[in-house]
């Protein structure tokens, strides 16, 4: 599948899951998601995933106790000063779980679109608004480009002898990093301006047509949506 039409289904999938009331469908969007993040490599994905779960486990365990809807109360507890009383309800339970899901969707279509995606493509596509998409794509790319620039950074303090174990040895790396990061941004810079980037005149790499797949998913897109609203 083409990038464009994938980004296209991917922004699709998560609207519905933000829109739509329903345990059931957000649950089934959710699987749907996960099952394209689960075909990027293993050491990539692992962090997205781990993001994904963590932060959806957060917002089911708190949500309970910082809303306070339902007559159905499933658990008493005490009186907190400003909060109130403490009490689990069948209701809240259910938004507390509607709340995870949609945000597990959210980020799941976040982490396949950009383990999976093409940003280049997406880059070359968006004409009307190049310059955009450019900072969309850079920001993109600079999770992954840090992880790598880490890893690599571990990976030549072991060939001195040096172990990089617990999390202030871990917090040191954050100097090189920045430096790093910095120093790409400038040779990016000088790139693009060697390039002719923003300049009148320029060309464009000939993309592929679409396939039918392509054509399907734009058109299944609409439909997602109009259905969250509908279910």
């Amino acid at each position: 599948m083409s990038a464009v039409p994938a980004a296209v289904l991917l922004a699709a999938l998560g609207l519905a899951a933000l829109i739509s009331e329903s345990l059931w469908v957000v649950g089934a969007i959710t699987l749907v998601l996960l099952v394209p993040c689960l075909r990027a490599p293993r050491g990539r994905r692992r962090l997205y995933l781990a993001g994904v779960g963590v932060s959806a486990g957060m917002v089911l365990l708190l949500s309970p106790w910082l809303q306070n809807t339902g007559s159905h109360p499933l658990w008493h507890g005490p009186i907190v000063p400003v909060l109130g009383e403490l009490t689990v309800t069948r209701e809240e339970l259910r938004l507390a779980a509607l709340y995870a899901l949609r945000f597990a969707a959210v980020g799941l279509a976040s982490a396949a679109y950009a383990l999976l995606l093409d940003h280049d493509r997406l880059l070359g596509a968006a004409s009307w608004a190049r310059r955009s998409a450019l900072a969309v794509a850079l920001a993109t790319r600079l999770v992954p480009t840090l992880e790598r620039d880490a890893a690599g950074l571990v990976e030549a303090l072991r060939g001195r002898g040096l172990e990089v174990e617990g999390a202030r040895a871990r917090a040191r790396l954050l100097s090189p990093l920045l430096a790093g990061s910095l120093e790409r941004s400038l040779n990016l810079a000088e790139a693009m301006e060697a390039r002719g980037f923003g300049r009148p005149g320029r060309t464009r790499v000939p993309t592929p047509p679409w396939t039918t797949l392509d054509r399907l998913a734009l058109a299944v897109a609409p439909v997602l949506v109009v259905g969250a609203l509908w279910l």
